[in-house]
């Protein structure tokens, strides 16, 4: 086998390690070709401002750009995941890498904010086949604490790169245009593809059993249609369409766990996923990482539209994220080896609690960097000890041939996660805005009110990008647009953050009573590694 283990003396066998040849490169290879992905995922946040004034687009095309790349990974990471396990994961590994160039470059080159979007879901496609694999070769590869150590770092490092991302992007916006900051990973994408080649064998642990290639198309579907109808709930018009991809996404829902019932090799199997500590740890997960997700998205256009921060200045208040996810990331393995994965959860969930308080209760047009700091540290403090062990729970509970499957899943957790925090979250800011800045004209003076016509009222309750454009066109009236402008989308950014509050708290429920003590979890793993024994021989 071309991945032969190395085992460290000493121990119990219970906690004796494994890990490949060349182990460190391997792990930098995958986390290299994870950060491609993670780096795609983050930086479209910082020029929305941008893309917004460039194309003229409403707040439901930004969000769909920011989410469209989440959107088609989180829709096929499973199904790809499930064709890595049976055809080889090195090779969806690669494939992915390749992809991911091109689409890179349509996005940076895009004529027309619909081409953004489709690069975008193109370029989520293309990490949807090389992101899982990475997950599900580092569970084949390793094993025992070297396994946990292992995540930690790739959940970690995929962390701080997200929050790293803006940074870069906004530097880049400094000095050239909007479409500059999808080229940031073509490089990247270079070094990855040519260390994975050398590095990451070729078959490890993998499955000969067919696909469920109906189970796959049917996931897309669901998990596609599901999130373009949140976003389309919001747009003037769009209620019959959004109410069409709601119905389509239940039907595909219904059909997909029919088949999984009924497929003799399912491609999601449900009897794995109803174990508890996988379950609870797939719904913990998507709340941690779509709240991560879901504060970046926000706060870059509050720091740009609200305060007036360079796209530099607003890429760089997120260091305290990444700062804080780098330290936390690794010592939350020891807390899970100590305390067990419920505390270390529950644990995370309260420092995301703090972050979004913070930025619900401090953030306004005065607010100092320091409340900014302050509400990225606590996020990224919170993902950094509830994001390890969300991952360790699902590849822990599942056998090696199904790699694939807990793999995706974790991969789903932050992308389904970000896709439908960012949705919700930009639907209540898209809401917030328009219902407050329509209340501004309503209250204005009857005079005031005969000079703004329905075009235009309809310009500025679009966007605040559109406002801006408004202002430009009517230069004695700026002062009071961008007033009203920064006043209405607080108002819709604190409805955002209010909903985000509110699904950390329900998160936090769900974990505190269905996840198990650490005794008991133990026990389910030990018991879960016995049922599986079988299967594996």
């Amino acid at each position: 086998m071309d991945s032969a283990m190395t085992t460290p003396s000493g121990g119990t066998a219970a906690e004796a390690s494994t890990a490949p040849k060349a182990a460190t490169w391997v792990l930098i290879s995958l986390i290299l070709v994870a950060a491609v992905a993670n780096l795609n995922l983050a930086v479209a946040n910082v020029a929305l401002p941008d893309i917004g004034k460039a194309f003229n687009a409403s707040q439901t095309q930004l969000n769909l750009v920011a989410i469209g790349y989440s959107l088609g990974l989180a829709a096929s990471v499973i199904y790809l995941g499930a064709l890595g396990d049976r055809y080889g994961r090195k090779l969806m590994l690669m494939l992915g890498i390749g992809l991911s160039i091109p689409a890179c470059l349509l996005a940076a080159l895009a004529p027309t904010i619909q081409v953004l979007f489709l690069a975008r879901l193109v370029g989520g496609l293309s990490a949807g086949m090389a992101f899982p694999t990475t997950l599900a070769l580092i569970t084949a590869l390793w094993s025992g604490p070297a396994r946990t150590k292992s995540i930690a770092l790739w959940s970690g490092v995929g962390g701080a790169l997200s929050a790293l991302g803006p940074l870069i992007a906004g530097f880049l916006l400094q000095y050239f245009y909007w479409g500059s900051v999808f080229l940031v990973t073509l490089p990247l994408a270079v070094v990855a593809l040519g260390l994975a080649f050398k590095f990451v064998p070729t078959h490890v642990n993998e499955d000969s059993d067919p696909v469920d290639n109906l189970g796959g198309m049917l996931s897309i579907v669901m998990v596609g249609a599901l999130v373009l109808a949140i976003n389309f709930a919001v747009v003037p018009n769009a209620a019959a369409l959004a109410a069409g991809l709601a119905i389509l996404a239940v039907a595909a829902a219904v059909g997909f766990v029919i088949r999984q019932r009924r497929a003799k090799v399912p491609l999601f199997d449900l009897h794995i996923a109803s174990r508890q500590i996988f379950w609870v740890a797939a719904v913990a997960g998507i709340v941690v990482f779509g709240s991560l997700m879901g504060a970046m998205f926000i706060g870059q256009q509050f720091l740009q539209n609200v305060l007036g921060y360079s796209t530099l200045a607003a890429g760089a208040s997120i260091l305290p994220a990444a700062i804080a996810m780098v330290i936390v990331a690794p010592r939350s393995a020891k807390l899970i080896t100590r305390h067990g994965s419920r505390f270390t959860l529950l644990l995370g969930y309260a420092f995301c609690l703090l972050s979004f308080l913070t930025a619900l209760l401090l953030w306004n047009e005065d607010s100092s960097f320091w409340e900014v700091g302050l509400a990225y540290a606590l996020v990224g403090v919170g993902v950094g000890l509830a994001g390890t062990p969300a991952s360790h729970s699902l590849t822990g509970s599942v056998p090696v041939g199904r790699a694939g499957m807990a793999s995706g899943t974790a991969d789903l957790q932050r992308d389904l996660g970000g896709a439908i925090m960012q949705s919700i979250l930009g639907a209540l800011l898209t809401i917030g805005y328009a219902s407050a800045f329509a209340a501004d004209i309503t209250a204005a003076e009857a005079s005031s009110q005969q000079q703004i016509s329905d075009q235009v009222q309809s310009e500025l309750q679009k966007s605040f990008a559109s406002a801006e454009s408004v202002a430009e066109q009517y230069p004695q009236y700026a002062p009071q647009i961008t007033s009203a402008a920064k006043t209405s989308f607080l108002q819709g950014q604190h409805w955002a953050y209010l909903a985000g509050s509110i699904a950390i708290v329900l998160g936090f429920i769900l974990v505190y009573f269905k996840f198990p003590k650490n005794d008991q979890e133990t026990e389910l793993l030990e018991q879960y590694q016995q049922e599986d024994a079988p299967v594996a021989c």
